[in-house]
Protein backbone atom coordinates (compact mmCIF):
# COMPACT_ATOMS: atom_id res chain seq x y z
CA UNK A 1 0.00 0.00 0.00
CA UNK A 2 2.84 2.49 0.42
CA UNK A 3 3.92 4.64 -2.36
CA UNK A 4 6.82 3.15 -3.72
CA UNK A 5 9.53 5.71 -3.60
CA UNK A 6 13.07 3.72 -3.88
CA UNK A 7 16.23 6.05 -4.14
CA UNK A 8 18.57 5.25 -7.29
CA UNK A 9 21.78 7.69 -8.39
CA UNK A 10 23.77 7.45 -10.66
CA UNK A 11 27.97 7.15 -10.15
CA UNK A 12 29.12 11.01 -11.35
CA UNK A 13 25.97 12.33 -9.40
CA UNK A 14 26.71 10.57 -6.39
CA UNK A 15 30.85 11.83 -6.34
CA UNK A 16 29.06 15.13 -7.11
CA UNK A 17 27.40 14.83 -3.58
CA UNK A 18 30.10 13.17 -1.63
CA UNK A 19 33.22 15.94 -2.60
CA UNK A 20 31.11 18.28 -0.36
CA UNK A 21 29.89 16.54 2.33
CA UNK A 22 33.64 15.48 2.72
CA UNK A 23 34.72 19.16 2.63
CA UNK A 24 31.89 19.98 5.23
CA UNK A 25 33.25 17.48 7.71
CA UNK A 26 36.32 18.15 7.70
CA UNK A 27 35.48 21.70 8.60
CA UNK A 28 33.48 21.18 11.30
CA UNK A 29 30.21 22.69 10.04
CA UNK A 30 28.05 19.63 11.13
CA UNK A 31 24.49 21.61 11.07
CA UNK A 32 25.54 22.11 7.65
CA UNK A 33 26.35 18.40 7.11
CA UNK A 34 22.95 17.49 8.80
CA UNK A 35 20.95 19.83 6.44
CA UNK A 36 22.81 18.72 2.98
CA UNK A 37 22.32 15.12 4.23
CA UNK A 38 18.93 15.46 4.95
CA UNK A 39 17.93 17.52 1.58
CA UNK A 40 20.45 14.82 -0.29
CA UNK A 41 17.89 11.46 0.96
CA UNK A 42 14.75 13.72 0.12
CA UNK A 43 15.64 14.30 -3.39
CA UNK A 44 17.35 10.81 -3.76
CA UNK A 45 13.70 9.56 -3.08
CA UNK A 46 11.86 12.13 -4.75
CA UNK A 47 13.93 11.76 -8.26
CA UNK A 48 13.04 7.96 -9.10
CA UNK A 49 9.47 8.75 -8.82
CA UNK A 50 9.56 10.13 -12.73
CA UNK A 51 11.44 6.57 -13.30
CA UNK A 52 9.72 4.05 -15.64
CA UNK A 53 12.28 1.86 -15.11
CA UNK A 54 11.02 -0.73 -12.10
CA UNK A 55 13.93 -2.93 -13.17
CA UNK A 56 16.75 -0.84 -12.42
CA UNK A 57 15.02 0.68 -9.24
CA UNK A 58 14.72 -2.66 -7.67
CA UNK A 59 18.48 -3.31 -8.60
CA UNK A 60 19.85 0.08 -7.53
CA UNK A 61 17.79 0.48 -4.20
CA UNK A 62 19.85 -1.46 -1.97
CA UNK A 63 23.09 0.20 -1.77
CA UNK A 64 21.43 3.57 -1.56
CA UNK A 65 19.58 2.60 1.30
CA UNK A 66 22.66 1.55 2.77
CA UNK A 67 23.54 5.00 1.84
CA UNK A 68 20.72 6.55 3.94
CA UNK A 69 20.99 4.13 6.85
CA UNK A 70 24.58 5.19 7.33
CA UNK A 71 23.64 9.25 6.96
CA UNK A 72 20.66 8.47 9.76
CA UNK A 73 23.57 6.54 11.74
CA UNK A 74 26.03 10.24 11.23
CA UNK A 75 22.81 12.58 12.15
CA UNK A 76 20.69 10.49 14.87
CA UNK A 77 18.60 13.35 15.84
CA UNK A 78 18.06 14.89 12.27
CA UNK A 79 14.10 14.41 11.86
CA UNK A 80 13.96 15.25 7.81
CA UNK A 81 16.55 12.44 7.74
CA UNK A 82 15.37 10.09 9.59
CA UNK A 83 11.93 10.72 8.07
CA UNK A 84 13.20 9.93 4.66
CA UNK A 85 15.24 7.11 6.10
CA UNK A 86 11.38 5.59 6.91
CA UNK A 87 10.08 7.00 3.52
CA UNK A 88 12.78 4.57 1.47
CA UNK A 89 13.27 1.70 3.98
CA UNK A 90 9.06 0.94 3.73
CA UNK A 91 8.85 1.40 0.27
CA UNK A 92 11.27 -0.89 -0.65
CA UNK A 93 10.17 -3.23 1.51
CA UNK A 94 6.84 -3.08 0.43
CA UNK A 95 7.34 -3.23 -3.22
CA UNK A 96 10.44 -5.58 -3.61
CA UNK A 97 11.30 -7.88 -0.35
CA UNK A 98 9.27 -11.10 -1.08
CA UNK A 99 11.12 -12.36 2.16
CA UNK A 100 8.77 -12.30 5.48
CA UNK A 101 12.32 -11.29 7.93
CA UNK A 102 13.33 -9.00 5.70
CA UNK A 103 10.63 -7.09 5.17
CA UNK A 104 9.66 -7.31 9.10
CA UNK A 105 12.68 -6.29 9.74
CA UNK A 106 13.09 -3.04 7.02
CA UNK A 107 8.82 -2.28 8.00
CA UNK A 108 10.42 -2.13 11.99
CA UNK A 109 13.56 -0.09 10.87
CA UNK A 110 11.05 2.39 9.15
CA UNK A 111 8.19 2.35 11.78
CA UNK A 112 10.98 3.15 14.29
CA UNK A 113 12.92 5.85 11.97
CA UNK A 114 9.59 8.12 11.86
CA UNK A 115 8.27 7.32 14.81
CA UNK A 116 11.38 9.46 16.01
CA UNK A 117 10.92 11.79 13.40
CA UNK A 118 7.91 12.53 14.55
CA UNK A 119 8.76 12.70 18.68
CA UNK A 120 11.43 15.32 17.15
CA UNK A 121 9.66 17.24 15.52
CA UNK A 122 5.77 17.44 17.23
CA UNK A 123 4.50 18.71 20.38
CA UNK A 124 3.66 15.80 22.14
CA UNK A 125 4.50 13.45 19.51
CA UNK A 126 6.74 10.59 21.44
CA UNK A 127 4.53 7.10 22.14
CA UNK A 128 1.72 7.20 20.04
CA UNK A 129 1.99 3.63 19.36
CA UNK A 130 1.50 3.09 22.96
CA UNK A 131 -0.42 5.93 24.50
CA UNK A 132 -3.83 4.95 25.61
CA UNK A 133 -6.41 5.72 22.55
CA UNK A 134 -8.73 8.25 23.51
CA UNK A 135 -5.63 10.76 24.69
CA UNK A 136 -4.04 9.82 20.98
CA UNK A 137 -7.68 10.62 19.54
CA UNK A 138 -7.31 13.77 21.34
CA UNK A 139 -3.32 14.45 20.30
CA UNK A 140 -4.84 13.88 16.04
CA UNK A 141 -7.55 16.06 16.84
CA UNK A 142 -5.01 19.15 17.65
CA UNK A 143 -2.92 18.65 14.65
CA UNK A 144 -2.91 21.18 12.22
CA UNK A 145 -2.73 21.12 8.21
CA UNK A 146 1.02 21.93 8.39
CA UNK A 147 1.28 18.35 10.04
CA UNK A 148 0.17 16.47 7.57
CA UNK A 149 3.06 15.91 5.54
CA UNK A 150 4.67 13.93 8.74
CA UNK A 151 1.40 12.64 9.50
CA UNK A 152 0.86 10.84 6.08
CA UNK A 153 3.98 9.22 5.95
CA UNK A 154 4.02 8.21 9.81
CA UNK A 155 0.55 6.49 8.47
CA UNK A 156 2.01 5.00 5.59
CA UNK A 157 4.83 3.58 7.36
CA UNK A 158 3.02 2.29 10.10
CA UNK A 159 0.39 0.93 7.34
CA UNK A 160 3.62 -0.82 5.74
CA UNK A 161 4.75 -2.28 9.23
CA UNK A 162 1.26 -4.06 9.89
CA UNK A 163 1.36 -5.28 6.39
CA UNK A 164 4.78 -7.18 7.20
CA UNK A 165 3.28 -8.07 10.61
CA UNK A 166 -0.39 -9.17 9.31
CA UNK A 167 0.35 -12.79 11.42
CA UNK A 168 0.31 -11.16 14.75
CA UNK A 169 -2.59 -9.66 16.35
CA UNK A 170 -1.04 -7.44 18.09
CA UNK A 171 0.52 -5.63 14.95
CA UNK A 172 -2.92 -5.75 13.54
CA UNK A 173 -5.00 -3.99 16.35
CA UNK A 174 -3.18 -0.46 15.59
CA UNK A 175 -4.81 -0.44 12.14
CA UNK A 176 -7.01 1.68 13.94
CA UNK A 177 -4.95 4.26 15.51
CA UNK A 178 -2.93 4.42 11.48
CA UNK A 179 -7.28 4.11 10.09
CA UNK A 180 -7.86 7.34 12.65
CA UNK A 181 -4.18 9.31 11.27
CA UNK A 182 -5.82 9.00 7.74
CA UNK A 183 -8.72 9.90 8.68
CA UNK A 184 -7.25 13.16 9.95
CA UNK A 185 -4.99 13.79 6.81
CA UNK A 186 -8.45 13.52 4.64
CA UNK A 187 -10.22 16.02 6.71
CA UNK A 188 -7.09 18.54 6.74
CA UNK A 189 -5.87 18.13 3.25
CA UNK A 190 -8.40 15.97 1.70
CA UNK A 191 -5.95 16.38 -2.00
CA UNK A 192 -2.31 15.68 -0.39
CA UNK A 193 -0.54 13.20 -2.43
CA UNK A 194 -3.40 13.04 -5.33
CA UNK A 195 -5.89 12.16 -2.51
CA UNK A 196 -3.19 9.19 -0.98
CA UNK A 197 -5.43 9.14 2.67
CA UNK A 198 -8.44 8.57 0.89
CA UNK A 199 -6.53 5.18 -0.91
CA UNK A 200 -5.74 4.19 2.62
CA UNK A 201 -9.08 4.26 3.71
CA UNK A 202 -10.62 2.68 0.86
CA UNK A 203 -8.13 -0.29 1.55
CA UNK A 204 -8.86 -0.36 5.45
CA UNK A 205 -12.79 -0.48 4.90
CA UNK A 206 -12.41 -3.38 2.31
CA UNK A 207 -9.95 -6.08 3.91
CA UNK A 208 -12.90 -8.01 4.78
CA UNK A 209 -16.18 -8.64 3.60
CA UNK A 210 -19.51 -6.99 5.19
CA UNK A 211 -20.02 -10.57 7.48
CA UNK A 212 -17.06 -10.08 9.21
CA UNK A 213 -17.16 -5.86 10.00
CA UNK A 214 -15.99 -4.85 6.30
CA UNK A 215 -18.20 -1.59 4.85
CA UNK A 216 -16.69 -2.25 1.23
CA UNK A 217 -19.38 0.79 0.17
CA UNK A 218 -17.69 3.32 2.20
CA UNK A 219 -14.73 1.64 0.87
CA UNK A 220 -15.82 2.33 -2.45
CA UNK A 221 -16.78 6.21 -1.75
CA UNK A 222 -12.99 6.66 -0.61
CA UNK A 223 -11.48 5.30 -3.71
CA UNK A 224 -13.80 7.31 -5.98
CA UNK A 225 -12.58 10.41 -4.01
CA UNK A 226 -8.75 9.32 -4.50
CA UNK A 227 -9.95 9.13 -8.27
CA UNK A 228 -11.45 12.22 -8.68
CA UNK A 229 -8.92 14.17 -6.57
CA UNK A 230 -6.36 12.89 -9.33
CA UNK A 231 -8.41 13.25 -12.08
CA UNK A 232 -7.66 9.88 -12.42
CA UNK A 233 -4.28 10.04 -12.84
CA UNK A 234 -2.59 8.31 -10.02
CA UNK A 235 -2.98 4.82 -11.62
CA UNK A 236 -2.91 2.59 -8.53
CA UNK A 237 -6.24 4.17 -6.75
CA UNK A 238 -7.92 2.50 -9.67
CA UNK A 239 -6.16 -0.86 -9.10
CA UNK A 240 -6.75 -1.07 -5.50
CA UNK A 241 -10.74 -0.07 -6.42
CA UNK A 242 -10.67 -2.98 -8.83
CA UNK A 243 -8.48 -5.29 -6.56
CA UNK A 244 -9.70 -4.61 -2.74
CA UNK A 245 -13.52 -3.27 -3.85
CA UNK A 246 -14.77 -5.08 -7.12
CA UNK A 247 -13.43 -8.62 -6.75
CA UNK A 248 -14.17 -8.62 -2.94
CA UNK A 249 -17.82 -7.70 -4.38
CA UNK A 250 -17.54 -9.97 -7.59
CA UNK A 251 -18.13 -7.65 -9.56
CA UNK A 252 -16.57 -8.38 -12.78
CA UNK A 253 -17.88 -5.82 -14.94
CA UNK A 254 -16.45 -2.58 -12.73
CA UNK A 255 -13.01 -4.92 -12.29
CA UNK A 256 -12.20 -5.00 -15.66
CA UNK A 257 -13.66 -1.39 -16.57
CA UNK A 258 -10.95 -0.05 -14.17
CA UNK A 259 -8.38 -2.16 -14.95
CA UNK A 260 -8.74 -1.60 -19.06
CA UNK A 261 -8.84 2.56 -18.08
CA UNK A 262 -5.31 1.48 -16.19
CA UNK A 263 -3.65 -0.23 -19.01
CA UNK A 264 -4.52 2.09 -21.51
CA UNK A 265 -3.61 5.46 -19.59
CA UNK A 266 -0.08 7.23 -20.13
CA UNK A 267 1.73 6.51 -17.04
CA UNK A 268 3.52 9.69 -17.56
CA UNK A 269 2.47 12.20 -14.71
CA UNK A 270 4.79 14.22 -12.83
CA UNK A 271 5.76 12.71 -9.60
CA UNK A 272 4.13 9.57 -10.55
CA UNK A 273 5.58 8.00 -13.49
CA UNK A 274 7.22 4.92 -11.61
CA UNK A 275 3.84 4.33 -9.27
CA UNK A 276 1.57 4.55 -12.58
CA UNK A 277 3.73 1.85 -13.94
CA UNK A 278 3.87 -0.24 -11.20
CA UNK A 279 0.60 -0.11 -11.39
CA UNK A 280 -0.12 -1.15 -14.91
CA UNK A 281 2.24 -4.18 -14.40
CA UNK A 282 -0.54 -4.95 -11.85
CA UNK A 283 -3.42 -5.00 -14.19
CA UNK A 284 -2.17 -6.88 -16.56
CA UNK A 285 -1.85 -9.67 -13.59
CA UNK A 286 -4.97 -8.78 -12.53
CA UNK A 287 -7.19 -9.05 -16.07
CA UNK A 288 -4.74 -12.20 -16.48
CA UNK A 289 -5.96 -13.78 -13.50
CA UNK A 290 -9.86 -12.67 -13.98
CA UNK A 291 -11.34 -15.73 -15.42
CA UNK A 292 -10.24 -17.95 -12.96
CA UNK A 293 -11.00 -15.19 -9.80
CA UNK A 294 -14.79 -14.55 -10.71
Amino acid sequence: MARIVVPMMPGPAARRVFLPLMLLSLSGCMSMVASFTAGFARDLGDSILDSPDVQMVQEGAPAYLLLVDAMVKKNPDNAELLAQSARLNSAYATAFVSDPARAKMLAANALNDMGHAVCLNMKDGCELRTRPYEAYEAWLAKRTVKDVPELYQLGSVWAGWIQANSDDFAAIAELGRVKALMARVAELDPTYDYGGAYLYLGVFETLLPPSLGGRPEVGRSHFEKAIEISDGKFLMAKVMYADQYARLMFDRELHDRLLHEVVAADPNVPGLTLINTVAQQRADELLESADDYF
